[in-house]
């Protein structure tokens, strides 16, 4: 078998292996929308989206509380692990010794290896109890949620980080440092910057990670279909609250919430439009 034939034979692996994903992808969307714009037509899109109560046995179908629940605890989670990912990214790199570095990557390929609810089970365990002993709360809510998806993010933002800094030509560095910066200022001023294009895919991709998140959040956020009024306060996202109730939920109800994952589908699509606009601009800066 010549060569030309192998790669023949690849491409087209490939090919139909990109077509079944773009097939599956298509077949979920028709599912969901097909079975989701009816309730949400039925409901109607301002009282689904800005309804403040979710009470299926008084007909009441209200996400609102849960989009913000969502936003919040999303928005902690990057608060708490991006800077972490990418200092950690940086440590790697440039700081950490080329024994300890295989040792460390090891860890970090574990920690994304791990089960969500094994997660989910060391937040309940351990850090909601902590919360509870420090703020005398309740101890689930916003901040347990965030931090245990800020942990959770981590091994996709320094693995991707890593790679975009190692990525980064030397002569960068070398350049830098020949022009009388010193290490840090090189570090932090020249090489992380050059590489801010891969490191924005990794908020990205940790973004879409926070975002459809189910079990580890469920089991640490309180589960309140409240809007938070804090960040002790109980919360429920849209994932978790799909998650709850579609065991049992029929007719309108198993509906409404087949349309909040439309709305979720939605939310990841403009979050992820709107990062890839800043990327764009960042590029071209």
């Amino acid at each position: 078998m010549n060569n030309t034939l192998k790669e023949n034979m690849a491409r087209s692996i490939f090919m139909m292996a990109a077509a079944l994903s773009i097939v599956a992808v298509l077949i979920i969307c028709i599912f969901i929308f097909s079975n989701g714009v009816p309730a949400i037509k039925e409901v109607g899109l301002f009282h689904f989206l800005f309804g403040i109560s979710w009470d299926p046995e008084h007909g009441l179908y209200g996400i609102f509380p849960m989009i913000i629940g969502t936003l919040v605890v999303t928005a902690g989670a990057l608060v708490f692990g991006v800077p972490l990912g990418i200092l950690c990214a940086v440590f790697l790199v440039f700081y950490c010794p080329k024994k300890l570095r295989p040792k460390v990557n090891v860890i970090v390929n574990m920690m994304a290896g791990i089960p969500s609810v094994v997660y989910g089970f060391f937040g309940l365990v351990v850090l909601v109890p902590f919360i509870q002993t420090m703020t005398r709360t309740n101890g689930m809510g916003v901040l347990s949620a965030s931090i245990l998806l800020a942990v959770m993010i981590l091994p996709t933002i320094i693995s991707v980080s890593q790679t975009a800094l190692s990525s980064v030509d030397k002569s960068y560095y070398e350049g830098a440092r020949a022009l009388g910066a010193s290490h840090d200022r090189t570090v932090f001023k020249v090489m992380l910057p050059a590489a801010k294009s891969g490191i924005l895919c990794a908020v990205i991709l940790g973004l879409g990670r926070a975002v459809g998140e189910t079990m580890a959040v469920m089991m640490v956020a309180g589960n309140q279909a409240i809007i938070p009024f804090g960040i002790f306060s109980g919360t429920r996202t849209l994932t978790s609250h799909i998650a709850m109730e579609m065991g049992y939920a029929t007719d309108l109800h198993r509906q409404a919430l087949i349309a909040t994952a439309v709305v979720l589908f939605g939310f990841i699509l403009i979050m992820n439009g709107i990062m890839t606009l800043v990327k764009r601009r960042m590029c071209h800066e």
